[in-house]
């Protein structure tokens, strides 16, 4: 053996994921066999990631991390979020939307060690109903790319709108989920997934160009994605704490491209009228710092929040009172920016 034992250290985190390349996947069990230092790391990191994706070894994809915070996995839970940002073959904006149904994924196969389906998760759903709600959600994005649909028909009209054939398609497709096992919904959200992420649109930047309005705000394609990304993460996150499963946010670079879409929705939902605010973000990747409403005042205030708690404000899972906030200068310009970031929330 060489001094730095074949390089195999540097690929026990893999292992653990199940997600060694193909040339690796002899070379790593044959060094554990024979090296008592490695075989030892290797079965603390499985251990570690036993809520990740199951019995390490299985040909998955590396998922991400589900973490009680321990202070041995920190080194574990960042290989878990790099290899959830660069295991789908996507393009950049659908790479978040890729990672979070992973994530989902890896949570769902640990239900029945945590917990029933029927456990109560959010709204009046339990956690069936949570996929069955996501299978509804992301099923304008599969039509308009083109994606065979395998829930009920649609009772959508055209003169209806959004808020109604969302609550409308919901409630149709929960109701027949819950006719069917569970393993069943799980099954065909993943295939509605796996179909979604293999149109042209999510491979290619330039397909995903082109605006079309769903859910009543016509963006980009590659916006969609954005937003189908982070509804299923905000819901992954619904169904980990209502099974005491802590689930990490995604990947900075992930949420930064979520922040600033949301940032962008939030200004167009202030107005230019709106007295100006200095907005800032932090735990993202590169710049997150904006002037919002007005461009003919100066500042009135400054208002910092950390980017998971952005999303989760405008996600409504924090409130005006409950999201923790830096604030100065006028307080009414401030709670005004706090205000429309809430009302956008729809989940």
């Amino acid at each position: 053996m060489s001094d730095d034992h074949d390089g195999v250290p540097e690929l026990l985190a893999a292992w653990a994921f199940g997600a060694l390349q193909p040339a690796d996947e002899k070379t790593v069990p044959l060094h554990l066999a024979g090296c008592g230092s490695c075989a030892a790391e290797a079965e603390r990191l499985r251990e570690t990631v036993r809520l990740l994706d199951g019995p390490p070894g299985t040909a998955k994809p590396a998922p991400a991390a589900l973490s009680n915070g321990s202070a041995g996995s920190d080194g574990v839970l960042a290989f878990a979020l790099r290899a959830r940002s660069a295991a789908p073959r996507v393009a950049e904006h659908a790479a978040p939307y890729a990672a979070a149904v992973t994530a989902l994924g890896a949570l769902l196969r640990e239900v029945d060690g945590h917990g029933p389906w029927g456990t109560p998760v959010v709204h009046d759903w339990d956690v069936r109903d949570t996929v069955g709600h996501l299978i509804a959600a992301d099923e304008e994005l599969a039509r308009l790319l083109g994606v065979r649909t395998h829930a009920p028909p649609s009772r959508i009209t055209e003169d209806m709108r959004w808020e109604e054939a969302w609550e409308t398609r919901t409630a149709d497709v929960i109701a027949y989920e819950r006719t069917r096992a569970p393993e069943e919904t799980v099954a065909a959200w993943s295939a509605q997934t796996s179909a979604l992420l293999a149109t042209p649109e999510a491979r290619d930047a330039e397909l995903a160009a082109y605006a079309t309005r769903l859910m009543g705000v016509r963006l980009p394609v590659a916006d969609h994605f954005l937003g189908r990304a982070f509804e299923t993460w905000i819901h992954t996150d619904d169904i980990g704490r209502a099974l005491g499963l802590a689930v990490p946010p995604p990947p900075e670079v992930h949420l930064g491209q979520m922040v600033r879409l949301a940032v962008r929705m939030l200004g167009l939902a202030l107005g230019p009228a709106a007295p100006p605010v200095l907005f800032s973000v932090t735990g993202v990747e590169g710049d997150a710092r904006w002037v919002l409403g007005s461009e003919d005042e100066p500042v009135r205030g400054e208002l910092a929040l950390r980017a998971v708690d952005f999303c989760l404000l405008v996600g409504g899972r924090h409130t005006t009172a409950s999201v923790p906030r830096g604030m100065v200068g006028d307080e009414d310009a401030v709670r005004n920016v706090l205000e429309r970031a809430a009302s956008l929330a729809w989940l």
